[in-house]
């Protein structure tokens, strides 16, 4: 078996990618997009008339509302060619905002329900501030599954299982870069402060019996993915795919339930004061959560200036 297939058989392999057709050859579970995948796709000639046809349907509308039928137009093609779930990201500008995050959530999944697709299918992608972790926690209750993304702590971990969150994803190469760029050292295998991260996030969750997932994301290297290998979903990009089908070096698994428990993490009680101050105390968690949401509403209003150029 070449490497992708051998890490299939211990982690649900997650596509990375706005570019739905490169997930054909991989086969992957479930899909993720976000806000600079999407904008990258749209300026590719194949997925052009996806942008051109929401603009065309909806060009009387506000410029949210079009972005929003162009995130579930690749979303509801990126669910023609996966058996599970897509995940769907809210604008990264309502992530200090609780309710404008609900009020998108369920926006997102009224429009994919008025497409036929029923809500288990979609997960909706909010980051993992303390108001976005409070909408999640209400989002769940109505039955809207909910993706925690830009986590780079153990803190934002747990408020987000304590919130009965689904899923997480902890950015693996988001850290990985800021310890490389603010130590000047080369990390690899184990000692990557990324899988470091993960590893710690994945046995305090099967340690305290919490159900939320953890999916792995944001990959620099094939390293970061077999250190994981046990992990509940990876979420991974078309190219480190292709390069994990053509390898075959034997893989093993590096995370389990019976390591997890037999762990020596302590439980944290966490209110917002709590958070706050833990994620504050965290350099690296408060820099890259603050620069991903930077990044992530310029390439928003990249997309809304398409739009409007469309119009």
């Amino acid at each position: 078996m070449n490497q992708l297939e051998q890490l299939k058989q211990f982690t649900t392999i997650v596509a990375d990618t706005g570019d739905f057709q490169s997930m054909k050859a991989f086969a992957p579970r479930d899909a993720t997009t976000n806000p600079s995948l999407i904008l990258k796709a749209v300026q590719k000639d194949e997925y052009r008339p996806l942008l051109e046809q929401a603009v065309q349907q909806h060009g009387s509308k506000p410029v949210g509302e079009i972005i929003d039928h162009l995130l579930v137009a690749f979303g509801l093609e990126i669910l023609k060619l996966i058996p599970g779930r897509v995940s769907t990201e809210t604008d990264a500008r309502l992530s200090f905002d609780t309710e404008g995050t609900i009020a998108k959530g369920r926006e997102l999944i009224r429009l994919y329900e008025q497409a036929d697709i029923p809500r288990q299918r979609i997960l909706i992608k909010i980051a993992s501030t303390w108001e976005g972790i409070r909408a999640a926690e209400v989002l769940e209750k109505e039955g809207i599954r909910c993706n925690m993304t830009l986590l780079f702590s153990l803190p934002q971990a747990v408020a987000c299982a304590d919130a009965g969150a689904q899923l997480i994803s902890p950015f693996v190469g988001r850290i990985y870069d800021w310890y490389k760029k603010s130590t000047g050292e080369e990390y690899s295998g184990e000692n990557d402060p990324g899988v470091q991260s993960v590893k710690g996030i994945y046995n305090y969750y099967r340690k305290f019996g919490y159900k939320t997932e953890v999916m792995g994301a944001s990959f620099r290297n094939i390293s970061q993915l077999t250190e994981l290998a046990g992990c509940d979903l990876l979420t991974i990009s078309p190219e480190l795919l292709q390069k994990l089908a053509e390898s075959d070096m034997p893989l093993s698994r590096k995370l389990s339930i019976e390591s997890a428990q037999a762990s020596d993490l302590e439980k944290l009680a966490l209110d917002e004061k709590a958070f706050r101050l833990m994620l504050n105390d965290d350099a690296m968690a408060t820099e890259k959560l603050a620069e991903g949401i930077r990044l992530f509403c310029a390439d928003a209003v990249k997309l809304e200036k398409m739009i409007e150029a469309l119009r």
